[in-house]
């Protein structure tokens, strides 16, 4: 378990932080700008919630799910696996966490009419904070695959393939929320030429 008794502790002061295996990197260095867009997503999920904890009980339990999960994605981030042994088991995400979100996007999506056009963010507060927390999500993804395509970093398949998962299980929520999809805004393409 984490125990944080002091909040400060001035290491941070020269513009590096610690890395899970105590390893100081740049605050601007891309392994920590993907770990810190996935902990802003994760902010996103919380303040949707807001909106979702007394209408919507049980979406607003898998949302819980999705935080707790986000946790462990940004500990997997910043823990990179470089092949050397490690004094802890490092948490990583895993199939099961991808499986479960891609059978809940499933039973959310079971419900909603098929789109017939692209979805303007809104209808409803709950549908646009969700919204929100989906195109943070999908910026984090971007960071992610970035610094797996970057020479001698790693992100694990799964860990792509979850926070993936994430943004479309943040669109089906967001319709859910807007009447399973009656409330959509659609887009009209070229409306106000």
């Amino acid at each position: 378990m984490v125990k944080l008794n002091k909040i400060y502790t001035r290491t941070g002061d020269d513009g590096t932080t610690g890395l899970g295996s105590g390893e100081r990197r740049l605050k601007h260095d891309l392994r920590v700008e993907a770990y810190g867009t996935v902990d802003e997503a994760n902010s996103c999920v919380g303040l949707a919630r807001l909106h979702t904890q007394r209408d919507y009980p049980e979406l607003d339990t898998m949302l819980m799910r999705i935080q707790n999960d986000l946790f462990d994605l940004g500990a997997d981030l910043a823990t990179p696996d470089t092949g050397q042994t490690l004094p802890y088991e490092p948490l990583r995400i895993i199939d099961s966490q991808v499986l479960r979100l891609e059978a809940e996007i499933d039973q959310l999506n079971a419900d909603l009419a098929p789109l017939r056009s692209f979805v303007l963010p809104g209808g409803s507060a709950a549908s646009a904070a969700l919204h929100l927390a989906r195109t943070v999500a999908r910026r984090a993804e971007r960071k992610m695959v970035e610094l797996a395509g970057k020479p001698g970093e790693t992100v694990t398949p799964a860990a792509l393939k979850y926070i993936n998962r994430v943004s479309d299980f943040l669109f089906v929520a967001a319709r859910v929320v807007n009447d399973n999809g009656a409330k959509d805004v659609l887009w009209v393409p070229g409306h106000n030429r």
